[in-house]
């Protein structure tokens, strides 16, 4: 079962969903990084459930406890430990589903690989899983700012069929965190949660689309044919071990996501639907000059699926 991910700054995830905790161990976390539990919290705090009438309404309060690794403050170079202990665990909940496979869940899937599965909250399968990437998300997010000045942020850009407006500006976590279901535009925003608490009220759910931009990032990032950027970014194959540093440590990491169906980087399904002129990228010259200033309203971040822009959306 893959429960570790990354090479020069691995992870391995570990609980289940109504068991006793959940947690990460890190290893490959450089020395000297500042990062404080209280950090660390203010991400599981954006993740954890019953924290809104639109999310789930399990209650649970998700404190972190560092148990190694970090020390003053600082990261020690060392495995790093983080532990949350399930306070809201119900798993009695679940004895009629026993002998029951739910559908859209892993539950067939998982007793017809391994023949055994815990059927309690579905396991390892639930999001609560989560609750590890999200805590050495924080601490990557701190070496990125540490080592780069790179700057991270997730957003709501749709729900059903309600748009956010396209944002050409630099965005903050304050506009993000501005209304419940984290988008930065406050009329859309109104309508998304109204659709959501309507379909609630009905029994059903809604899809949606998150966006995730990247400031900063390192001109370069990624390799050619195999290790492209954004193959790392998308692409749940564990098999290719070629890993450069920092943000690439993240190989797959959209699609590894829970109910995520497809992910595009920059203009992505765009470009078919657009003359070649509007979408290529200013010409380069072979001699070394000054970069030519590249059109600015265009979302291609990748030349050569390689790190083209400061920003990568």
């Amino acid at each position: 079962m893959g429960n570790i991910f990354g090479q020069a700054f691995k992870i391995t995830t570990w609980g289940e969903s109504h068991g006793d905790a959940v947690g990460v161990i890190i290893d490959g976390c450089p020395p000297g990084i500042e990062i404080t539990v209280e950090e660390i919290q203010a991400d599981l705090n954006r993740r954890k459930p019953g924290q809104s009438e639109i999310s789930t309404q399990r209650k649970e309060g998700d404190q972190a406890e560092i148990t190694s690794g970090i020390f003053d403050g600082q990261t020690l170079g060392t495995p790093i430990s983080i532990i949350v202990w399930n306070t809201d665990a119900k798993g009695k909940d679940y004895e009629h589903m026993k002998d029951v496979f739910r559908p859209s869940h892993a539950d067939y899937t998982y007793q017809a690989k391994y023949g055994i599965r815990n059927w309690k909250g579905g396991g390892r399968s639930s999001a609560r899983e989560t609750i590890g990437r999200v805590a050495a998300g924080a601490i990557a997010k701190k070496i990125l700012k540490q080592m780069f000045n790179t700057d991270i942020f997730a957003y709501v850009s749709r729900i059903h069929n309600i748009y956010s407006e396209e944002f050409t500006h630099e965005l903050t976590s304050v506009q993000i965190e501005s209304n419940i279901v984290r988008c930065p535009d406050p009329i859309a925003a109104e309508k998304m949660i109204d659709a959501i608490k309507s379909a609630r009220k009905n029994g059903d759910s809604l899809g949606g689309i998150v966006n995730s931009v990247i400031y900063r990032a390192p001109v370069g990032l990624g390799e050619p044919v195999f290790d492209k950027l954004e193959a790392d970014l998308a692409k749940g194959d564990a098999a290719a071990r070629r890993r450069a540093r920092a943000l690439r440590d993240e190989k797959g990491l959209l699609h590894r996501l829970h109910r995520a169906q497809a992910a595009h980087v920059g203009a992505g399904r765009a470009p078919p639907r657009r003359p070649r002129p509007l979408r290529a990228e200013a010409p380069r010259p072979r001699r070394a000059a000054p970069r030519p200033a590249l059109p600015p309203a265009l979302p291609q971040a990748l030349q050569g699926r390689l790190a083209l822009r400061p920003k990568v959306h």
